[in-house]
């Protein structure tokens, strides 16, 4: 006959699971709980009835949409919103996004704000907290139950810990320490590109796949990797750095140490650059997705060459990785079929042509805020695996 304490420990596993499993993923249903976890049907219905008698997650009722379908909507299980607090920031070259969000995924805030290009690490940190501080004013949150706080930077980032962590650049731990100094919370620094990928792979176009590349692009060119449902982040905290890839190894060079990497060779000002060698006035990226949707001709075949570019660069993604889902972001992502269809092709004659499978290059889900999708994502990923159960009461 098991041991009572032994029962207690294996019903605290089993709990410890389903809540990782809502932390990480937001609203579920029982049926989507019982495959994740897999806890069967009677133990996973007590541990929620449980939690639900003890305030720690609520049920939902299916939302009500204008379609009639078969069979009655399901109801889903989350994390109770009262329970804590989540932000997210996204600290790009030329701008701060900050979210607020609740373990239960549900967005209490959201802004964003300009920032110097030469605005140091303390500046930075302080800007962050002054328009955190301006949303929970203006909406009213409170930040009591502040449980974690994602940070995304561009650049090498590479470690993912907590105020100091080792391995993080020195950035980094600059701004996560203010921050942590600032707010109490566990601080989780990532590269923002990475995370724009993670959010992607939670809420947004590559939600339903395992496996998945997502390329930001925008000033410059970023990504990151899902590989069997985690945000790959590489030995030296490089993974995703598609922009980086050299495509003519004889060309200029690169900040970061080598020649004619892709991002010099499609990021916006180049290709502004290229509109105006044939003799098109372009007066910045927006000017040049618009033109390109108005079908000026030689702004459609400059991005249409960039985006072939990219797809070489994709392909070996393709070829390495072997997603289900290519999720383009970023401002040139705007330009819909006149960017995405030359990645498909390039892809399809370049990826092992032979090879019966598919992969669906599609539209990213989150535009500017991504990046700070992103870093809430990481954090409640951070949460789950560190502190499951809840330590403080709920009110």
């Amino acid at each position: 006959m098991e041991r009572p304490d032994a029962m207690q420990r294996v019903r605290r596993a089993h709990t410890e699971t389903l809540l990782a499993q809502l932390r990480s993923a937001g609203p579920l249903s029982r049926a989507e709980l019982i495959r994740l976890t897999g806890l069967s049907r009677t133990t996973l219905f007590d541990i929620i009835g449980d939690l639900i008698t003890r305030g720690v997650v609520v049920e939902r009722e299916p939302e009500l949409s204008g379609q009639r379908g078969r069979g009655r909507p399901t109801s889903t299980v989350s994390l109770n919103p009262s329970a804590g607090r989540i932000i997210g920031i996204d600290l790009a070259r030329a701008s701060i996004t900050v979210v607020i969000a609740t373990l239960g995924h549900d967005i209490l805030a959201s802004g964003t704000r300009a920032v110097t290009l030469t605005a140091g690490p303390a500046r930075r940190a302080d800007a962050a907290g002054k328009l955190i501080d301006d949303l929970v004013r203006e909406h009213d949150i409170d930040l009591r139950a502040l449980e974690a706080i994602g940070i995304g930077l561009p650049g090498l980032v590479t470690g993912r810990g907590r105020p100091a962590g080792g391995g993080s650049s020195a950035t980094a731990k600059q701004i996560s320490t203010r921050i942590h100094e600032r707010y109490g919370a566990a601080v989780i620094t990532d590269n923002n590109s990475r995370l724009a990928a993670l959010a992607e792979g939670t809420w947004g176009a590559a939600r339903d796949v395992r496996d998945a590349v997502y390329v930001r692009w925008s000033d410059g060119v970023g990504g990151g990797f899902i590989v069997d449902g985690q945000l790959a982040r590489g030995a030296h905290g490089a993974a995703g750095e598609i922009g980086h890839v050299s495509v003519d190894p004889d060309g200029d060079p690169c900040p970061c140490g080598g020649r004619g990497c892709l991002e010099l060779l499609i990021r916006p000002s180049a290709l502004i650059e290229q509109c105006a060698r044939r003799g098109v006035t372009v007066q910045d990226p927006a000017d040049l997705v618009a033109q390109a949707q108005a079908g000026v001709p030689a702004v459609r075949e400059v991005l249409h060459d960039a985006a072939v570019l990219l797809g070489q660069v994709l392909s070996g993604s393709v070829v390495q990785l072997d997603p289900g889902t290519i999720a383009i972001g970023g401002l040139l992502a705007q330009a819909g079929d006149t960017v995405l269809e030359p990645v498909r092709t390039a892809i399809a004659r370049l990826a092992i042509p032979r090879h019966p499978r598919r992969v669906d290059v599609v539209p990213a889900q989150f535009g500017d805020e991504g990046g700070a999708m992103g870093a809430v994502a990481a954090a409640l990923r951070f949460t789950a695996s560190e502190s499951l159960l809840p330590t403080r009461p709920l009110t």
